[in-house]
């Protein structure tokens, strides 16, 4: 890929959530952190918020008149459109030898409330357009510095996120083992788990965790665990059906064949395993025994396939 530069046009935080950001000449970037004093700074993924400053501009072209800070955004850059970057890319902030290193962790994100802009405009741009990223390595940044993007190694670990669906378990009434076990597992086997989910057995919320997880985290393999027997309330196959771009039935189709050597109650299972975007998404059983009897089937052909999405590997 070719090499692309850009600067900061402008870093901007706010103190308090809920509050509009206000620009400052510099700011502190902490590891693992974000910005010291913003109120958007913690131990997740979203630490630091990024938007294209052409993007800001074009959307002012529309009469929107928002100043920099006003969608929300931490960092605005020049010379880089930040959205088109794969996730895992790194922006190398700064001169000399000892450079502040940010990485991309996702791209776009959920708009649960309109803000003023969008309820001024009928839009705006920053879930669509905006960037979050986690710090590397810290250290100070001020308005002009210069930023250089280094794009994921196509070699690097796979990434993975776990999704377990249960009404009881989501509302305390039982301690979910099948989560944490699918990511013991995975961990095991060299994945970095990005994230774990537990949700009630909802289908609108399951296809929007997909669609974040696959779109917006870009994770190599999504699991789920629950959800694909035959009550009423098991929509799991249903809803990974509706966000699939391609059909992947090999995977679902070995795991029963295989659990059909243990128990011939497999067949019951409606699991399904399909494409969206660069991700493989596969939908195991709910309990943690047969969790981890399929993911022992599969691990080792899937990485195979996880290599083939990303390009690394042929077929």
């Amino acid at each position: 890929m070719n090499e692309i530069n850009g600067k900061i046009r402008a870093i901007c935080i706010s103190e308090k959530r809920g509050t509009v950001k206000h620009e400052v000449e510099k700011a502190l970037l902490i590891e693992g952190y974000g910005i010291e004093g913003d109120a958007h700074a913690g131990n997740w993924h979203r630490q630091v918020s990024l938007l294209f400053v052409d993007r800001v501009d074009e959307f002012n072209k529309k009469g929107a008149g928002v100043k920099n800070g006003d969608f929300g955004e931490n960092i605005l850059l020049e010379g880089i459109d930040c959205v088109k970057l794969p996730v895992g890319s790194r922006l190398i902030i700064g001169n000399g030898n000892d450079p502040v290193i940010i990485r991309l962790t996702q791209r776009g994100k959920e708009c649960h409330t309109h803000c003023q802009i969008y309820k001024r405009m009928g839009e705006c741009i920053m879930p669509h357009q905006g960037v979050f990223s986690e710090v590397i390595k810290g250290g100070e940044i001020k308005k002009g510095d210069p930023v250089k993007v280094e794009y994921p190694d196509i070699n690097r670990p796979f990434r993975a996120a776990v999704i377990v669906l249960s009404d009881r378990a989501s509302t305390g009434e039982y301690k979910d083992l099948s989560g944490p076990g699918a990511c013991e597992l995975l961990k095991d086997n060299g994945y970095e788990v990005i994230e774990s989910v537990l949700i009630p057995d909802d289908k609108e919320r399951l296809k929007a965790e997909l669609i974040r997880l696959s779109d917006g985290r870009e994770a190599d393999l999504i699991l789920t665990s629950g959800g694909t027997g035959f009550s009423v309330r098991d929509i799991t196959p249903e809803a990974t059906l509706e966000v699939a771009e391609r059909n992947a039935p090999g995977i679902a189709e070995y795991m029963r064949m295989k659990s059909a050597e243990i128990t011939d109650r497999a067949m019951l299972s409606r699991g399904a395993s399909v494409i969206r975007g660069h991700s493989i998404i596969v939908n195991l059983p709910g309990s943690p025994k047969a969790v981890e009897e399929c993911l022992s089937f599969i691990l080792g052909a899937l990485e195979h396939g996880i290599r083939i999405l990303r390009g690394s590997k042929v077929e």
